[in-house]
């Protein structure tokens, strides 16, 4: 499987971004991670693809939205209300096997794509 990310780019502080995530295959779980500069990578928000049940980072709930077009095997995030601590790489991801108590892990996911920056200016 292969994952191609698009949607990054600047903003200002309070703005909207939408990221795209395309596989090359059917995946059962893909989901959205982010690393800033010395940081480590962290979760963003997730989706399964049978219950459409979609799981979300505290600090991103509420002003994200991700959403998955199962026909086009492809994953938004809709990204409203940005801050300056948004500004990161943020990755897409995915897996078919995935124990619901670790689906924020990073480790949990197989297949993970190139990465698109964004960037929010305050």
């Amino acid at each position: 499987v292969q994952l191609q990310a698009s949607g990054g780019g600047l903003v200002q502080s309070g703005g909207s971004l939408r990221l795209s995530c395309t596989s090359s295959g059917r995946t059962r779980f893909m989901g959205w991670f982010r690393q800033a500069p010395g940081k480590e990578r962290e979760f963003v928000a997730a989706i399964s693809v049978s219950s459409r049940r979609t799981y979300y980072a505290n600090y991103v709930e509420g002003r994200f939205t991700i959403s998955r077009d199962n026909a086009e095997n492809t994953v938004s995030l809709q990204m409203n209300s940005l801050n300056p601590e948004d500004t990161a790489v943020y990755y897409c991801a995915a897996d078919n096997s995935i124990i619901l108590s670790s689906i924020r892990r990073a480790s949990a996911y197989g297949y993970w794509g190139q990465g698109t920056q964004v960037t929010v200016s305050s």
